[in-house]
């Protein structure tokens, strides 16, 4: 999936070309997945993970992760959940 990164590099680099061609890529990627989950609404699966499970610390980070990855598979980049998690769990 073209990254945000990648049309920024291409743009700096001043090949607009490259970046409209990886900004039309995206466009027509996203039509076929689906609809991504806000970060409001992963904090809140997340806070309902702990509640659920009752982690805490870096230790449940495991228990939270494996409530919350067939609830948003697809459905949110892996790397933002794992920060959220964390924040959420103080570490």
């Amino acid at each position: 999936f073209p990254s945000h990164d990648t049309v920024e590099a291409y743009v700096a680099a001043k090949r607009t070309d490259l970046a409209d061609k990886e900004k039309a890529e995206g466009e027509v990627i996203a039509e076929y997945l689906p609809a991504q989950l806000s970060e409001e609404e992963i904090k809140k699966m997340i806070a309902d993970a702990i509640a659920e499970t009752g982690a805490s610390g870096p230790a449940g980070m495991g228990s939270i992760m494996k409530v919350l990855s067939p609830k948003i598979a697809g459905k949110a980049d892996g790397g933002v959940v794992s920060g959220l998690v964390k924040a959420a769990l103080g570490q």
